[in-house]
């Protein structure tokens, strides 16, 4: 295991209420404190705060998020810290996923079905690797990492130890590749899989963007190298190498014999209960699904749907609960040897508590009706408290803590002061009519090339909420500059169709605009932000998205409508986190579309006063003027950049660095044309491909 150490790097020293909650949270971890709230508003650096407490701290991380966008925000950012130490993104690899399920009233059963996105995939195999080999680790998961996986002592155990002058013989590499799941492929190497050419052994590892090539002469292994997956240059030429297995659920030929007993035990025992109950058809069913499924095991090693039988498989008892990430962290760094980070946790919490109760019910319906055994109970999420138990050393993340952070925590640390001295945007309250109207109106006037007082609106239709009534929510911010400044402007809507049919009105009326909701891709919602970041967009229109955590420096404006219509969407909590989206921008600015001010929306109000409050005091004493939040639009580290245009592309003008990612794209494409059969598209794919590499 390497033993490297955490080095934070960033361009500016802790400012702001930073210092007093980096000091303060490292104390209570020193103390021995288990749980710990951070209570921090937008865009006073609360990542900045956790990391520099990892470097303090100087122990591997898990940061737990409740959305793959903010999960893969927060990754880009800890990279930025930590360039040298290896930071994970390890979120649910479904592009689309249907779980198996079987609805009795209407007699029913849909089969499982998903589309497994093969990048993703690479990734969690990546943080499954480094946390089992590396102490500088930090990962940042979705709330998938309490769903089962394999055995972590089977992961790690069963991995292909490599070593330079080893003895290895060529025909005993190939069989432990075969048992690790690798399948051969002598054209084509995508993930997990490996080609054979005379003494030479090419693997595509499934944690690694790279391929590994073994080099022997008879017995003895002569070169290890690694090499660029599409060019095939050699990157770097080491001593050792491991390849772990392809897949999460693997055992070992002993396990895997026992295994298929205790399978066959419980099928009997499942036929003899229906039988007894009278339930031919059941005892039918359940027979033949699993003889099916033990053929396919025994033969070739794996099954669709295999994980119903992770419980014989990990060797576990009745009821005991499966492998998770956090077990991956305990057995290699032991419970008290890494940190966790609850980042949004008044919304990862809750997520977490939920996902139990759900599970169970659909199981409880596959099992009774015999799809299948009692055994897949426990290929389940953790319970409640069995995610409290796993947990390390915690710390809650929210501008809005919830009361069980609150509870449960021995310290809560606040952090409102922004190292920017920005303070939190003012309020105003417009009424209902004509909103669509007034916000086409507001977005015209923010997007021209500079934002001037008349930018900040004064219709006559609005009611302000006068500075007298309502403390910090004013018509202007002493000291906020007002130079030409980026201004993009953030909707949110109900539901989905109104952000969708928003968003088409706003850009038949020239509006440059694009909605983000939850049916799309996970990797295209980034790509999305990144646009609206660079220009291509001037509005982003949403739902439950453009909440927690989406750092847009740029947004000075953010619109809600139909903010009166009280219920999840627009709860105090949300109000809160909605409002906060313009709070890195000197301009920022909240307009909530009302007819009366409902509870939520009071209290939300009087929670940004009370903030706004004091940040403004901390500004005075300190003599500190507002600056919006500068930060640089970089490339994304996990995501495909936007789709490539083929035509009359000049390969002098394309750098080395990104010519490799456009064959690398170009490929897939060419890929998916000839799957579909479309051969032209493929050909012309080709010839591209072909002129970029010759050049």
């Amino acid at each position: 295991m390497t033993q490297n150490n955490f080095k934070l790097q960033a361009p500016y020293k802790p400012a702001g209420d930073q210092p007093q909650a980096i000091k303060n949270l490292v104390a209570g971890l020193k103390k021995g404190y288990q749980r710990q709230t951070l209570l921090g508003v937008t865009g006073s650096g609360k990542t900045y705060t956790m990391g520099s407490v990892i470097a303090q701290m100087q122990k591997p991380a898990l940061v737990i998020s409740h959305n793959k966008t903010l999960a893969a925000q927060l990754v880009e950012e800890f990279r930025e810290f930590f360039p040298d130490n290896a930071v994970e993104y390890f979120v649910s690899y479904y592009d689309y996923y249907q779980p198996e399920a079987y609805l009795a009233r209407t007699d029913t059963y849909i089969a499982k079905d998903a589309s497994i996105n093969k990048e993703i995939d690479r990734l969690r195999h990546s943080a499954m690797e480094a946390i089992l080999t590396r102490r500088d680790v930090i990962v940042v998961a979705s709330v998938s990492c309490i769903y089962g996986l394999g055995s972590p002592a089977s992961y790690f155990d069963l991995r292909l130890q490599l070593n330079k002058q080893g003895a290895f013989s060529q025909r005993d590499i190939l069989r432990q590749l075969t048992d690790l799941q690798y399948t051969r492929n002598d054209i084509n190497l995508p993930h997990g899989t490996f080609r054979v050419r005379g003494d030479t052994i090419d693997i595509h590892p499934s944690g690694e963007e790279r391929l590994l090539r073994i080099e022997s002469f008879g017995r003895t292994i002569e070169r290890l190298l690694y090499l660029n997956e599409l060019t095939g240059e050699v990157i770097s030429s080491v001593d050792s190498a491991a390849v772990f297995p392809a897949t999460f659920f693997i055992t070992n030929a002993k396990q895997l014999t026992k295994a298929l007993s205790a399978i066959k035990e419980e099928m009997t025992e499942q036929v003899t209960h229906f039988e007894k109950s009278h339930k031919l058809i059941e005892a039918q069913r359940i027979a033949e699904r699993t003889n099916y499924d033990l053929e396919m095991i025994q033969q070739v090693g794996f099954v669709s749907g295999i994980e119903n039988y992770s419980r014989h498989i990990d060797g576990r008892q009745a009821n005991q609960p499966p492998a998770t990430l956090l077990d991956y962290f305990i057995h290699t760094h032991g419970p008290n040897g890494f940190l966790t980070f609850a980042d949004e946790s008044h919304m990862t919490i809750p997520q977490v508590g939920a996902m139990y109760g759900g599970d169970k019910a659909r199981k409880d319906s596959l099992i009774d009706f015999g799809f299948r055994l009692p055994s897949a109970r426990d290929n389940r999420p953790l319970k409640f408290n069995e995610f409290e138990e796993r947990l390390g050393s915690t710390i809650f993340v929210s501008a809005t803590p919830s009361q069980y952070e609150l509870n449960t925590s021995q310290q809560v640390v606040e952090q409102l002061v922004r190292p920017t001295g920005l303070v939190d945007p003012t309020i105003l309250i417009r009424p209902l009519t004509h909103q669509v109207d007034d916000i086409i109106n507001e977005i015209k006037n923010r997007t021209k090339s500079a934002v001037s007082k008349e930018a900040l609106g004064t219709s006559t239709q609005q009611r302000v909420l006068s500075a007298g009534k309502t403390p910090g929510v004013d018509k202007k911010t002493p000291g906020v500059e007002e130079a030409a400044l980026t201004s993009r402007v953030l909707v949110t809507t109900l539901t989905k169709r109104m952000a969708e049919e928003l968003s088409t009105y706003l850009v038949e009326m020239g509006i440059k605009c694009a909605y983000l909701h939850s049916e799309i891709d996970t990797m295209q919602r980034l790509v999305i932000l990144r646009d609206l970041r660079l220009g291509k967009y001037d509005v982003l229109v949403g739902i439950n998205l453009l909440r927690e955590g989406l750092d847009l420096p740029e947004v000075s404006l953010v619109a809600i409508m139909d903010a009166d219509k009280e219920g999840f969407l627009r709860s105090a909590t949300t109000l809160v986190q909605t409002m906060g989206r313009a709070a890195r921008h000197i301009n920022g600015q909240v307009i909530m579309y009302a007819d009366r001010i409902t509870g939520s929306m009071q209290q939300a109000i009087d929670e940004t006063n009370r903030r706004r409050t004091i940040q403004q005091t901390f500004n005075r004493r300190h003599h500190i003027t507002p600056r919006s939040i500068q930060k640089a639009i970089r490339a994304s580290t996990i995501t495909s950049r936007p789709p490539t245009v083929i035509n009359d592309l000049d390969p002098d003008e394309i750098p080395p660095d990104e010519r490799l990612r456009i064959i690398k794209e170009l490929t897939g494409k060419m890929d998916l044309a000839a799957r579909n059969l479309e051969f032209e598209q493929a050909a012309t794919l080709r010839d591209t491909i072909s002129k970029l590499r010759q050049d």
